[in-house]
């Protein structure tokens, strides 16, 4: 992620970013990336949010004391790990989410197994279809499930969720809907959506999702 994270240092973020445990050279076993493998078991996602806690309390050590809010920002996966890493490290004050689902961990593989990555999915697949699909398939795989919403409901920092509308991983209007009861309950939450991109809405020749990120964090109070 060092061009990712020299984007945001070139913002005026300060960033620590990280091998994934059992990657390049970090230590530990690593799980995945495989599905049917343990590494979307709550056991896992525990163990992740974990890391992410002790990089921001490393982080944390290396800035003034007047530097700012502290945030995790990731992709994907990390919409389970991250709001359990903030929920477990205080000094977590925001979350930004590429392409993160706000569903459970079984109804995105569902979704996933559905669309096949298909990047044409949506042209032949309505919504309502993806819906059937998320709520009726039997599960291929056991494991402890993990729903963000969960951990979502007991936080109260701010977070912002950036989505790509032709999304073949994650669920994206599921993910809304479901976003949208966590703000009618007075969670700081915010979305934006990028109709015409997929599921690396960060990884494009266009910024616009990682434009809208840095503006977020720059107008976070205390920035």
């Amino acid at each position: 992620m060092a061009k990712f994270a020299s984007q945001l240092a070139s913002e005026g973020i300060a960033v620590l970013t990280y091998d994934k445990r059992g990657v390049g050279e970090s230590g530990g076993v690593y799980a995945g990336p495989e599905v049917g493998t343990n590494n979307i078991d709550a056991s896992n996602f525990s163990l992740l949010a974990s890391d992410a806690s002790a990089a921001v309390s490393t982080l944390s050590s290396h800035l003034p004391a007047n530097g700012g809010p502290i945030g995790l920002i990731g992709f994907s996966q990390a919409a389970w790990i991250i709001p359990l890493a903030a929920k477990n490290n205080r000094t977590v004050k925001f979350m930004v989410l590429f392409s993160g689902p706000v569903v459970s961990a079984r109804e995105q593989l569902r979704f996933q197994f559905f669309t096949q990555g298909n990047r044409a999915f949506w042209d032949t697949h309505t919504e309502a279809d993806a819906r059937e699909h998320i709520s009726n398939d039997p599960d291929k795989y056991q494991f402890a499930d993990t729903d963000p919403r969960d951990t979502l409901a007991k936080l109260s920092i701010r977070g912002l969720w950036l989505f790509g509308g032709r999304d073949v991983q994650a669920p994206v209007r599921l993910s809304i809907e479901h976003l949208d009861v966590l703000k009618a309950q007075g969670k700081p939450y915010e979305y934006r959506v990028f109709p015409t991109l997929g599921h690396n809405v960060a990884f494009t020749d266009l910024s616009d999702p990682v434009t809208a990120a840095v503006q977020w964090i720059k107008a976070i109070p205390g920035n």
